[in-house]
């Protein structure tokens, strides 16, 4: 039988929703066992390629096998030895590489207005559009600006405003160029040292999208994880966190270099700024962890009376908030300083510059 008969293949947007399905597939990755403790899709099994022919008999006969790798290579010739035994299966194209820009969306009503949460699968980055009547505001929104683009188009909004919760260190801010590409007016933290044109936030100031809807500005601002992390508020349905608080964890303090200061401000911008607010107010984070489980259809986000009870970090005394936020930052982003550069608008941003993104976030205390 040719290898046509038996190998296929299949994008990560077709992989997406059998994730969660009945129709899941058995994920192989022929990777090496350190690619894989770094960053992986939840649930793959590892067998590295050049162990995979005396392993055969634990891949499962009968199942729908998915072979996976960093960009498509490897998992071709694991397909293709499956095939030599007669075994089918299909090569995820493009590898992780593809899996790292690979979103879905979920939508629902909160006071108000729509909010859409994007989320960006592979690298644990969540931005937002959120709409009214016929305006809508961005949140941190990702290099693929069209994602955001076709949302305000089905819904007939109009993008009036990008933002950013803070200067982000993970991965490339999209803000400039959703305001080029929509003529959106850009408003940002300056406590944040950003270099290029922007409108300054400051207290008090409000985005209506709507009679009786808007979003809260820097009212909330947040400075811990960065010096200019912003919260942004619509009514007492939601908030958007940004790195303050996660549903995991909090904002690491440590990426300035000033851990002990920087855990400090954190500690009293989640007990000024977040806890006095409702229990039922739903916090929307800028990222996830890999422990988090992510569901197709449903927001990553949680009631805020909700985080009181699972984050042990909310009740520590800030003395102990601070010695344990030290004590547990691990792991920096890789290449965060070339990507806060590059965000803030002192580095030209180059062509080849997403590679810098790859990899899981390291945004949270862990």
């Amino acid at each position: 039988m040719a290898y046509s008969d038996l190998i296929s293949s299949i994008s990560t947007y077709e992989l997406l929703p059998l994730l969660d399905s009945n129709e899941r597939p058995f994920l192989l990755d022929v990777r090496e066992e350190d690619e894989v403790a770094e960053w992986s899709i939840p649930g793959v099994y590892n067998i590295p390629l050049g162990a995979l022919e005396a392993r055969l008999d634990e891949v499962p006969t009968g199942a729908r096998v998915v072979t996976i790798c960093a960009m498509g290579a490897r998992a071709q010739q694991g397909a293709e030895l499956l095939a030599d035994h007669g075994r089918s299966s299909e090569v995820l194209d493009g590898g992780m590489n593809a899996w790292a820009s690979t979103y879905d969306s979920v939508e629902g009503q909160f006071a108000g207005a729509t909010v859409v949460q994007l989320r960006r699968r592979g690298k644990g980055c969540l931005s937002y559009v959120i709409g009214a009547g016929v305006e809508c505001v961005v949140i941190d929104p990702s290099l693929e600006i069209d994602q955001y683009r076709r949302i305000a188009e089905r819904h007939q909004w109009t993008i009036t405003h990008v933002l950013d919760t803070h200067l982000h260190a993970d991965h490339l801010s999209g803000a400039r160029d959703l305001v080029a590409a929509s003529g959106a007016a850009l408003w940002l933290n300056p406590a944040d040292h950003f270099t290029f044109e922007f409108e300054p936030l400051r207290d008090g100031r409000s985005i209506a999208l709507a009679p009786g809807v808007a979003l809260s500005i820097s009212a909330v601002s947040v400075p811990g994880h960065t010096e200019g992390s912003t919260m942004y508020q619509l009514g007492n349905g939601a908030i958007f966190t940004g790195d303050t608080i996660f549903l995991e964890s909090v904002g690491r303090p440590d990426l300035a270099d000033q851990v002990e200061p920087f855990a400090h401000s954190l500690y009293r911008s989640i007990h000024e700024r977040v806890l006095p607010l409702r229990d039922d107010i739903v916090v929307f984070p800028a990222h996830y962890g890999a422990s988090v489980e992510v569901h197709y259809g449903h927001f990553v986000a949680r009631s805020l009376g909700v985080l009181r009870t699972t984050l042990p970090a909310l009740s520590l005394s800030e003395d102990d908030f601070v010695a344990w936020a030290i004590a547990n930052v691990k792991d920096r982003p890789p290449n965060y300083k070339h990507i806060v550069r590059i965000n803030a608008g002192t580095e030209q941003r180059s062509d080849e510059a997403a590679t810098l993104e790859l990899g899981p976030n390291r945004c949270a205390v862990a």
